[in-house]
């Protein structure tokens, strides 16, 4: 099988490419507005960048050709929170994903417990193992509508961990119970079947 990417529809490539690259972790994204409105979404574009300086790395695509609550809250405010998605928060991030109004607070909507954050406005959610701080370093726009996408570049300023997943002051990934994205449908991984391989 071959695959040109560019000669397929939004839709189908968004499917081919979910099930090509996996597992993808979940940034549940919570976001406040200007108005002081809380937002939470998932997206499992995402990944760590660089670490000198800290910069995570989310792409959010468009609903109807519009730019995503998310994204709208991002570029008024400046800033961001990713939450890590354990098994006990699935279950709560799944919910978010539907298409709410902007003035829903999701994370209120959920039974979820916002938290104050350290150094930015967006809150963080208090039932995450892991939280990430992030501050707006850049947005770039790629592709033509409905399929554009927002690239978000940002700075981490503060990690939260609890304290439950660490073991010798590292973060122990059979503790943690992170779960990932497989495919476009509602497949979804656990990390906690872990091996090893010794590096030569």
């Amino acid at each position: 099988m071959k695959v040109e990417p560019a000669a397929i529809p939004p839709k189908e490539i968004h499917d081919f490419f979910s099930s090509l690259v996996t597992p993808r972790p979940i940034a549940f994204i919570s976001t406040v507005n200007a108005k002081g409105q809380y937002n939470a979404a998932p997206f499992s574009s995402f990944i760590r960048l660089t670490l000198n300086p800290a910069i995570v790395i989310v792409g959010i695509g468009r609903r109807k050709g519009q730019k995503k609550d998310t994204v709208n809250n991002i570029e008024a405010v400046g800033d961001f929170v990713i939450n890590m998605v354990d098994e006990n928060l699935a279950e709560a991030m799944n919910k978010c994903a539907t298409e709410w109004p902007p003035e829903v607070d999701e994370i209120k909507e959920t039974g979820l417990t916002p938290m104050k954050s350290d150094k930015v406005k967006s809150p963080r959610i208090a039932e995450a193992p892991i939280s990430l701080e992030c501050k707006l370093m850049q947005i770039v726009e790629f592709g033509n509508s409905p399929g554009r996408s927002t690239i978000i570049l940002g700075e981490v300023v503060m990690l939260h961990v609890k304290d439950e997943i660490m073991t010798a002051g590292k973060i122990d990934p059979r503790k943690a119970k992170i779960v990932g994205r497989l495919g476009d449908g509602n497949i979804y991984c656990r990390t906690t079947d872990v091996f090893h391989l010794q590096r030569p």
